[in-house]
């Protein structure tokens, strides 16, 4: 049952985006999931108040904690899911680290520019501290809202490279379905299976699998 936190300091760093559609796509595939929106902007409880208006497949279970015992609260909510995703809180130090520690995977969404790169390092910090205390949890970068046909995501690969942690090979690119879709509480995968949005998130979900095996 990993528990699965989507950090990035930076505000706009793609991590809303990310956490709602890898949730969607872990329960549209069968397994008993939830999304928990750490952050007190709400997005994630808006894609699901969206959501809730008919559209979509069957419920996915969201809910909100943006203050107390995050760590906790994240423990005993999960016990009856296979996996449960965190969508991090920008700008919020205290709620990201109780989510560094609540989390078996973190994964830092970071588009390819270097002001993410560089807002990157406070999340590295607070990871690698836990896993000198404690071993975990696993971490790895994940290129978001790449432009398809430029070099940015390769350069953006190279400047992560010196924090020393993984780099995933799947990645998002900027498309209009991601936009399109949240404003209708659905994922890519169910406003189109067939797209190259949906084949980008199902590619990081099978990538996020093996990670955490």
């Amino acid at each position: 049952m990993p528990i699965v936190a989507v950090l990035n300091q930076k505000g706009g760093s793609g991590k809303t985006t990310l956490a709602t559609n890898l949730a969607q796509a872990s329960h549209s595939a069968g397994r008993r999931t939830l999304l928990v929106d750490t952050d007190r902007q709400a997005s994630a409880r808006q894609w699901a108040g969206a959501r809730a208006e008919g559209q979509g497949d069957e419920p996915l279970p969201v809910v909100g904690l943006d203050v107390g015992p995050l760590e906790r609260s994240v423990h005993v909510l999960s016990r009856d899911y296979a996996w449960v995703f965190l969508d991090g809180a920008p700008n919020v130090e205290l709620l990201a680290a109780a989510a560094v520690k609540a989390a078996d995977v973190v994964l830092i969404p970071v588009q390819p520019s270097p002001y993410d790169v560089w807002a990157a390092q406070e999340v590295v910090e607070m990871v690698k501290i836990r896993q000198e205390l404690t071993g975990g949890p696993r971490a790895a970068f994940v290129i978001a809202r790449a432009i398809v046909g430029t070099q940015l995501a390769a350069d953006v690969t190279e400047a992560l490279a010196g924090y020393g942690l993984p780099i995933f090979r799947a990645r998002t690119y900027q498309r209009v379905l991601y936009a399109n879709a949240a404003a209708t509480g659905l994922g890519v995968i169910e406003a189109d299976p067939h797209s190259a949005a949906a084949s980008e998130i199902q590619a990081i979900l099978k990538e996020l699998e093996e990670f955490s095996a």
